[in-house]
């Protein structure tokens, strides 16, 4: 594994952990987005099912952080995400033997929603997209009402008490973050505050403001291939949300599964094992179909010429030693 930073904003780095076999073969790439509410998590918060299962399939794997809210408001944090895959496809084939016309995405709960946003924001799209438990809607009641879901009121404190937990600087890695930033994210679900919070708009008065980052708001006919996995029984991100982006998926005749896990919490917990397991394989088969069909065309030099992010060379220098390395049969 090897670290970079692929932007700066300010003082802050924000960086990505690329994982790889070890080798110099030239290989597709899934971009791994953590979840967290947009408020918690980091780069080193990888799915293990999806790490081990997409090395061992010869890809790259590019797990990123970006800018995370109340600090860093939502357009910010889609900028990022936009600047990291621009990232990968400019300084990706020299810095990790990236295949930059073959890249896929996987993200669970926000970063389901962030793979959901990239299949129309990330400019040339995405091959594919996998959304584990994600959402597409970020005003709907079930984020702009207070949650009624125990899961959401294991910590109680007063509106100051929360919002001293996330008075620091913008940050990329809740690590960094000298508060509780899970803490803010239950008073946020206990008051119907998210939205809000994490975009400084109020749902009910300004609703149009978030649609540009909705994905169920911007599904066309030229959104990626799209897998959804969901579990019925989800307190924290409804099924019905994964069940929103398949009828858009399905109106706008965009190849989609939804794979559905009966009595399976959030994160698929409780769910039948044979049945998670048969998910996840279905999640590897859909990616490497629509991977192997996305293989024809020239390669891309530039990208998203109107972002943020620039090419100066200052950017991409590994900040980590390797500390393991994956050994992978080559893929051809």
């Amino acid at each position: 594994m090897r670290t970079y930073t692929y932007k700066k904003v300010g003082s802050l780095s924000i960086k990505a952990a690329v994982y790889r076999a070890d080798d110099e073969a030239v290989r597709p790439v899934v971009v791994w987005i953590h979840g967290g509410a947009l408020i918690m998590g980091h780069r080193n918060a990888i799915n293990g099912r999806v790490k081990e299962m997409m090395l061992a399939a010869g890809y790259v794997l590019v797990s990123i952080d970006y800018r995370l809210a109340p600090e860093t408001r939502l357009p910010g944090i889609i900028q990022d995400v936009e600047d990291a895959f621009a990232w990968v496809r400019t300084r990706g084939p020299a810095l990790f033997h990236a295949d930059a016309r073959r890249i896929a995405v996987v993200g669970g709960s926000a970063g389901g929603y962030l793979t959901l946003a990239a299949g129309y924001r990330v400019k040339p799209r995405p091959a594919v997209l996998v959304s584990l438990w994600g959402y597409g809607d970020l005003i709907g009641d079930w984020y702009s009402r207070p949650s009624k879901h125990p899961r959401h009121h294991r910590i109680r404190m007063t509106r100051e008490q929360a919002y001293r937990e996330v008075s620091g600087p913008p940050i990329s890695d809740a690590r960094d973050r000298a508060g509780n930033g899970g803490a803010f994210y239950q008073y946020c679900r206990q008051h119907g505050l998210w939205p809000k919070e994490v975009s400084g708009w109020d749902p009910r008065g300004d609703a149009r403001s978030f649609h540009r980052y909705m994905p169920v708001k911007n599904v066309t006919r030229d959104y990626p291939p799209t897998l959804l996995i969901h579990g019925v029984n989800d307190t924290d991100v409804p099924y019905a949300q994964s069940v929103m982006m398949a009828e858009q998926l399905k109106k706008h005749g965009v190849a989609h599964e939804l794979i559905s896990i009966p009595g399976a919490e959030h994160g698929l917990a409780g769910g039948n094992p044979k049945q998670i397991d048969s998910a996840y394989a279905a999640a590897r088969r859909f990616i490497d179909r629509h991977i192997k069909a996305g293989r024809k065309g020239p390669p891309r030099r530039k990208e998203n010429p109107g972002s943020a992010y620039e090419d100066n060379g200052a950017f991409g220098s590994p900040e980590g030693e390797r500390v393991h390395k994956v050994r992978v049969p080559r893929r051809s």
